[in-house]
């Protein structure tokens, strides 16, 4: 199949878990990359290595191992930058998730003051596709600030209409924040075109890529946003690690986020002053051995090469996508091309549940997603309660996309569908 790694049947040996066997002497098939994905082993021995040789607080500790440990954490954050291409490592700031690195965008715009300041008549424009976490913070900035939330509707094939960009984006707009790649539809969105149109009213672009860093090259200045985050457990890196990068001029004039140590310049009873970037919003004792691991993440993403990652999801979306026109009364929710879309297809089938869909597929040891995906807007706007959701990466192959279809053909019979 042209567009698959070469290298296919070594990456998947870099993963031990690929090697699993579930209940019943089921061969793991794992379809469930767009919710975490699986970590190579070279991960996993760098993050244990660090506890076991390097293991101290950072920026605090003035010995041998503190010095290590202190060394570790900020090559995590070269590695990262280099990963996204931030014009200044400073501009890279570890979250403990995505959800952590919008929520402190939205709550600091809350407290800004001067340009970015947000007040009544002030709107904020999202999408209809997005992740709670891009719906809920801008939810609570609006409310507390008399501010206005709407946002782009979706066409019928699961792509933003933009049909009425130039009213939806406005001179009141402050703040356009939207995903780059939705993690339940798939749809891959134009995140240049709408950049360009918020930064001619004066808007800031607050951009989710939790689903497009995985899974694409990302350049965050040729991508027009202004604050952008992503997540390490997505990118073949650890859960407890996250990504906010900002431009310089932009996390300069935002208030800090948590207050504690690290962030702050000095502190007396009367007032505090605090910490430039990145420090400014990195306060307590940081996610060390995550962050670390994220940086062996990207290494490891790199090594193998983003450009053919993109051409191994696109090759395996469009297999699937084929596969499963083919399972009767199964509907794919979103874009059916596989270059308008990322790895993740949510879909229904006529008379089963997707929990249902789901646990079959279980008994067969394939491991797929159901439910809302925390995207409940967008599935009421497709009209449905839930879906099932299939995802793929760079280790899935051509044959774990064919137990998929045999066992959604399985569940039609499972389930006396005909």
């Amino acid at each position: 199949m042209d567009g698959l790694l070469p290298e296919l049947e070594v990456i998947r040996k870099d993963f031990p878990i690929l090697e699993r066997q579930l209940a019943g002497g089921m061969p793991l098939v794992y379809l469930d990359s767009a919710n975490t994905s699986q970590k190579p082993q070279v991960v996993i021995d760098t993050m244990v290595d660090h506890l076991e040789h390097h293991n101290a607080n950072v920026a605090r500790a003035m010995h041998q191992l503190g010095a290590e440990s202190s060394e570790a954490f900020e090559n995590a954050r070269d590695k990262v930058a280099a990963f996204i291409n931030a014009p200044s490592r400073d501009e890279v700031i570890f979250t403990k998730n995505a959800s952590e690195a919008l929520n402190l965008v939205a709550n600091t715009l809350a407290w800004a003051r001067g340009p970015l300041e947000i007040g009544e008549g002030d709107e904020v424009v999202i999408t209809e596709m997005e992740h709670h976490s891009n719906i809920v913070p801008w939810q609570l900035l609006t409310e507390r600030k008399g501010a206005t939330l709407r946002w782009f509707g979706l066409t019928d094939d699961g792509q933003l209409d933009l049909s009425n960009i130039d009213s939806l984006i406005t001179e009141k707009t402050k703040v356009v924040s939207l995903t780059w790649v939705s993690n339940m539809l798939g749809t891959i969105n134009p995140i240049e075109k709408i950049a360009r149109r918020a930064h001619e009213v004066g808007a800031i672009v607050v951009v989710d890529a939790s689903q497009a860093v995985p899974q694409m090259a990302v350049d965050v200045v040729e991508s027009g946003a202004d604050l952008l985050a992503f997540t390490g457990h997505k990118v073949v890196g650890p859960t407890g690690i996250g990504v906010l990068w900002g431009k310089r001029e932009v996390l300069d004039q935002l208030p800090p986020f948590l207050g504690g140590g690290e962030m702050i310049e000095t502190v007396a009873m009367e007032r505090s002053t605090y910490a430039g970037i990145p420090h400014k919003f990195e306060a307590g004792t940081p996610p060390i051995v995550e962050a670390v691991g994220l940086g062996a993440a990207v290494d490891y993403l790199g090594h193998v090469g983003m450009d053919a990652i993109r051409a191994h999801e696109h090759a395996i979306t469009a297999y699937a996508l084929d596969g499963l026109a083919t399972v009767p009364g199964l509907t794919v929710l979103g874009p059916l091309d596989a270059a308008l879309r990322g790895g993740a297809i949510s879909f229904e089938i006529d008379g089963v549940h997707p929990h249902d869909v789901a646990q079959v597929l279980d008994s067969r040891g394939v491991a797929v997603r159901a439910g809302h995906h925390c995207a409940k807007p967008a599935h009421k706007r497709f009209g449905v309660q839930a879906s099932t959701r299939a995802s793929s990466y760079l280790y899935t192959t051509p044959a774990e996309i064919d137990a998929l279809v045999e066992g959604l053909e399985y569940t039609r019979s499972y389930f006396k569908l005909g």
